[in-house]
This record gives structure tokens, sequence and C-alpha cells, in this order.
């Protein structure tokens, strides 16, 4: 290698965190070389690693003999806490077929949404009940016996209510109870399944999905207020919209009626109503499974990077084949180096990668992290090369 050679390289790696992997020699001295087979990250954490960690909140409660709202306190520094009562409308993802199906049972009623006007659902034989789109906007309720056939038309948005009790929703994939009433609401779409529920027992349908319900009380305590508070700030936020959050990890899990759980439902109660606040409104309290020793921030003032000493840093290890990068982005060419052009600058390894470069023999791909995280299914962005 020419000293001319040697000098660019030296250059390039203090201008950037480059992984770089040998390469065999061709077997003719002019052919180029070929790039590594594969690339294997060791990382730490899982998810974005901001707000509260869920095995950090659990290692602090159970090892560390802290209360609930001590870890509230650590992961959301500084938010007092304050009421959040009412209903929150949670998209149901599963029910994709635009129409709401329910099992019949007594006490059923149909309800207009922009007048309040209900009307009692009852029918000889009926084994189901159906709210489906129709003609300017109005919403066909059907009833199946023998065959499915119209009962009335309501105009405007409707809902299936009981009157105790919950709802069976039959979604292509099966059934699923939920309590409150099941929408059949206007989206951009179409129509989508809509659960309006108290916030309460939402919340019964989110902790056990989101945390083991027999972690530590407290713990759990702590992600029912985090849980809660979420839900109270997207709902401010979505005024006008048909639904105020989905029920993935693209917002919370949520289960409806059958993920209840004694022992969460005990945390439900005992932090009842509580949610944190900032400048009096329901804060932005994100979590993920574990932060990696590390909580990040962001450009919320309450979301702050600090080492967090609770948080079992959660270590993982995966191998991505070459061919992984040249399928995703065949512009690249052959594969050749992962390029890490800026941390965060918090943590070990000098923290999670902000932006990060594929480099191939024809191109290159440039990616924000979690873009990266995402696309290769990575746990978190806090990772290097071995």
């Amino acid at each position: 290698m020419t000293s001319t050679r040697i000098r660019t390289l030296l250059a390039g790696a203090l201008s950037f965190a480059v992984v770089t992997f040998p390469a065999s020699p061709t077997a003719s001295a002019g052919a180029a070389l070929a790039g590594p087979s594969s690339v294997t990250l060791e990382g730490r954490g899982y998810g974005h690693g901001r707000g509260m960690s869920q095995y950090g909140a659990q290692e602090a409660a159970s090892e560390h003999a802290r209360t609930y709202r001590q870890i509230l306190g650590f992961y959301y520094p500084e938010l007092p806490l304050g009421p959040a009562p009412g209903t929150i409308r949670v998209l149901i993802t599963g029910d994709s077929d635009g129409d709401v199906v329910v099992a019949s049972r007594r006490g059923l009623s149909v309800r207009q949404v922009a007048t309040g006007d209900s009307w009692p659902l009852h029918q000889d034989g009926a084994k189901r009940w159906r709210l489906a789109p129709a003609v300017g906007g109005a919403t066909r309720v059907s009833v199946l016996t023998d065959r499915w056939r119209p009962v009335r038309t309501v105009p405007g948005e409707a809902e299936l209510r009981a009157s105790r009790g919950a709802l069976a929703l039959l979604t292509p994939s099966g059934v699923t109870r939920y309590q409150g009433a099941l929408r059949s609401a206007v989206v951009s779409d179409g129509r989508a399944t809509v659960n309006v529920v108290r916030l309460e027992a939402y919340l019964r349908g989110v902790v056990p999905r989101e945390v083991p319900a027999l972690w530590h009380p407290e713990a759990v305590k702590a992600q029912a207020v985090a849980a809660r508070t979420y839900a109270a700030y997207h709902r401010a936020r979505s005024k006008g919209d048909p639904y105020d959050l989905c029920d993935t990890t693209s917002c919370q899990v949520y289960g409806g009626l059958d993920d209840h759980h004694a022992a969460s439902d005990a945390a439900i109660r005992a932090t009842a109503g509580e949610i944190l606040l900032a400048g009096g409104e329901p804060a932005f309290t994100e979590f993920s499974s574990s932060n990696g020793g590390w909580t990040v921030a962001s450009e919320i003032p309450y979301q702050v990077a600090k080492q967090d000493g609770w948080d079992p840093v959660n270590p993982w290890r995966v191998t991505l084949r070459a061919t992984t990068f040249e399928r995703a982005y065949p512009a690249i060419g052959d594969f050749r180096r992962l390029r890490v052009l800026r941390r965060d600058g918090n943590g070990a390894w000098n923290g999670r990668v902000l932006r990060i470069r594929i480099v191939g023999s024809t191109g290159t791909k440039t990616l924000d992290g979690d873009d990266f995280r995402i696309r290769f299914g990575l746990r978190s962005t806090w990772f290097r090369a071995v």
C-alpha cells in the first residue's frame, strides 16, 4: 500500500466512525476486492430508550425498594401528578374488513354518535349484529338469523353498546371481547372499528400487555401511570380525528377484556386517575423495554440523557448477511461496509447511532439510526460492529 493511500485511509478514519472488514484478495492482482459476507453487531437495550425503561422500573422496585412515584420521578423528572377522567377512542387494527360485527346478547343497543339517540336491538333467533357503511355516510344495522337482514339505517356514524358486560367483536382473526362501545367510524379510506371505553377500563387491557402483571407492584403501578398519561396525551391532540390512538406497538398495545389480570388491575386501582403533567397538560410519557443503561434525550425538556443504574442493559448480538443489505438496496451493488456518521455521544461506544451509511461497490444508502434499526430488525440503535 502506498503512503498516499495510507494517509487517505487515516484521514477517513478520523472523520467518521467506520465499520470496516478485511477482504480476501482475488486470484488476479487487478481484480476488485470482495466485500464481507456478513457483519456482526453487538448492542444493548431494547427499544428507543426515551422515557421510562420498563426493565429499569422493575429493577428499581424489586432490588432498590423504590416506589412508583420515585421511579416516575427519575424517568420523567420534575413532572407533577394530576387527574385524567373520561373515555378513550382506540382503533382496533385487527378488524380490517370495514364492518363491525358482534355476537348477539341481551341488552344490546345501537347509538347514533352525532345525536346520542339510541335504539334497543332485539330479534328472535339473532346470532350476530353488524354495522356497515351505507349510502350518504349513513350506517346500516343488520342482524344475522338464518341470513343477514337489514334492521335500520342510522344517519352518520353509529356504535353498538351493551347495558352491562362486554361485547364480543368478531374479526377476521377471531373473537375479542371489549368493554364500552364499538363504533363504526369514518376514516380516510372507508370505515374502521373503534372501541370507545373508559380510560381506567382501557388500562386493564394495556398494562398487562406492556409489562408482566406479576412484576413488582410498584413497577406495575409506574407502568399504569405512564400508560394512562400516554393515552391522555394523545387524546388531547386528536380533536376532530376518528380515534385517539391505536392498539399496537405503534401506540401502546391493547388487548381488550381478555387481557385483564388481577395484579395489574390492582396497580391501576392504586393509581386511579393519576397522570403526569407538563405545563398543566398530559406529558408525553414514552417508555421502552430497556434503555441499555442510559436514557435518551430529545427536544422535550423532561426527556434527558443520563446514566440509568437500574436498567440491566440487556445486551444483544446479531449477524446480518451482506445479501440482506444488497436485497434491501440493490443500487449499492456488492456490500462493502457500514459507516457510522453520527452518534449521540452518551454512554459506551460513544452512544446510540443517529446516522449510518451502507457502503457498496456501486453506491451508498444513508439512513437515520431508527430507520436502520427498524429496517433490519435490531433491538435498539445502540450498537457497534465486532
